[in-house]
């Protein structure tokens, strides 16, 4: 899937392809945190801002008859329309998305090319839609079919739903037979989660009351609706990184692929942090260093452990196959040390089938991927080097599931001009499987600072 953006924030035009682990680097102030969020934001509204138009003489029909087939290769070929005119409608979520004002985006473009025929005709697909006790619909399509069944399982007299919430039931579910192993589903740990943990405890105190003292005055008021407007202030992953902070202790009693079927991963995540996270009966969040008894609140822990909270939770209680784990900054507040070990973490799970998506910093992150890329040959002296230093099979990388891009000003053909303008854009950095990730503006602001202190070093 590539992502192409005109006209947004700093980056006037730029482009990048999502790999299965994707990497965005450059200095601060690039546009890295504008294609974070812009495809943040439409992955997790590409449903409302996609439609599938049904046709009034199917609701007829299903009606009439009780069941009807569509034949779903007939809206496959509409793919590639059908996104185009869901990217169009995407843009007017874009100020939603940000938390900015509408002028912003006026000539904002943002388009989604697929770079992988669609497996829909493969997918197998089953939904029952119902209320209370009662089926009323079942949408089924078996694997190797173009068939889509629709099938009515109450009696027609007593269906009392209008067309129309007929209509978009149907869109909706061909909607996920389409486009639902297109597009990830994402979860975000943006770069201010370390505040909403720290002031976890505050924001449920703040909402609680809230909704008390609303409840006590005006039954014409809706207390969640006056609650959720106070955070339209706040760009989208910000959110949603409150309310996923806000709902841990239903999170906590989930169990994500990982827990259950790859434990040493969850035992590498806690040698990173020191610990574990523990969310008790009463809500209350806490961090239990290994081999101690002793609970501590959030707001005493370290900036590691807090930073690592979002993306802890993520990987024990949520993280399922498919899954895009977008993390800005993965680095934020940890030793070099964790560093390489976060790297490591990241590559486990994209060869276990999660997609990654980083924005970064660190030449540490970047440099501990470039081993895990190189040592990833059938030569024996690299197996040696890895079982030495004590590289697992599973922490390999293969250089072909990397997509790396740099955030800088670059000389662009502006809207297909002939002539070249120096403007914000995404790089594509080189990739090689013998030398890994080429950053350039890493490397040279190493090269500087061992330039320098080669002059102090060797001046006089």
């Amino acid at each position: 899937m590539k992502i192409k953006i005109k006209n947004l924030g700093i980056l006037k035009e730029a482009e990048f392809t999502l790999g299965d682990f994707t990497i965005i680097c450059g200095g601060n102030n690039t546009g890295k945190t504008y294609a974070t969020y812009a495809l943040f934001g439409f992955l997790l509204y590409w449903q409302e801002a996609i439609s599938i138009d049904v046709q009034d003489a199917i609701i007829t029909q299903l009606l009439t008859d009780g069941v009807i087939h569509l034949d779903i290769s007939q809206y496959g070929r509409e793919i590639p329309r059908i996104i185009a005119q869901g990217c169009q409608q995407y843009t007017q979520f874009l100020p939603r998305v940000f938390a900015a004002p509408e002028s912003r985006f006026k000539n904002t473009e943002f388009q989604v090319q697929l770079t992988a025929e669609p497996n829909y005709i493969q997918r197998e697909y089953q939904q029952s839609i119902g209320s209370a006790n009662i089926d009323l619909f079942s949408l089924v399509k078996t694997a190797n079919s173009a068939d889509f069944i629709i099938t009515l399982l109450s009696k027609k007299e007593t269906i009392k739903i209008p067309r129309d919430i007929i209509k978009q039931i149907i869109s909706d579910n061909l909607k996920n037979v389409l486009f639902g192993d297109i597009f990830p589903t994402p979860f975000i740990a943006s770069a201010e989660r370390t505040g909403t943990a720290i002031f976890r405890k505050e924001l449920n105190f703040a909402r609680n009351r809230l909704l008390e003292e609303l409840s006590q005055v005006d039954k014409n008021v809706d207390p969640m609706e006056l609650l959720l407007k106070g955070y339209d202030d706040y760009p989208l992953p910000i959110k949603k990184n409150v309310e996923f902070t806000r709902n841990l202790e239903t999170i906590f009693k989930q169990n994500s692929f990982i827990a259950e079927h790859h434990p040493d991963l969850i035992k590498s995540f806690a040698e990173i942090i020191g610990g574990d996270y523990l969310v008790t009966q009463n809500d209350e969040l806490y961090y239990i260093p290994q081999g101690k008894k002793v609970k501590i609140s959030m707001d005493e822990s370290s900036s590691a452990v807090r930073s690592l909270l979002d993306i802890g939770f993520y990987l024990k209680h949520i993280a399922q196959p498919g899954n895009l784990l977008i993390i800005d900054e993965p680095e934020l507040n940890l030793h070099p040390e964790n560093q390489r070990r976060i790297a490591r973490i990241l590559a486990r799970l994209v060869n276990l089938g999660v997609r990654v998506f980083v924005t970064t910093h660190s030449d540490y992150l970047i440099k501990e991927l470039n081993t895990l890329i190189m040592l990833n040959q059938d030569k024996s002296y690299l197996k040696e080097i890895a079982e030495t230093e004590g590289y697992g099979s599973d922490e390999l990388l293969s250089a072909d599931r990397l997509k790396v891009y740099i955030a800088e000003a670059a000389l662009l053909k502006l809207d297909g001009k002939q002539k070249r303008t120096r403007c914000q854009t995404l790089t594509p950095a080189d990739i090689s499987p013998e030398l890994g990730i080429e950053v350039k503006s890493f490397d040279s602001a190493i090269a500087d600072m061992n330039r320098i202190q080669e002059q102090i070093i060797w001046g006089e």
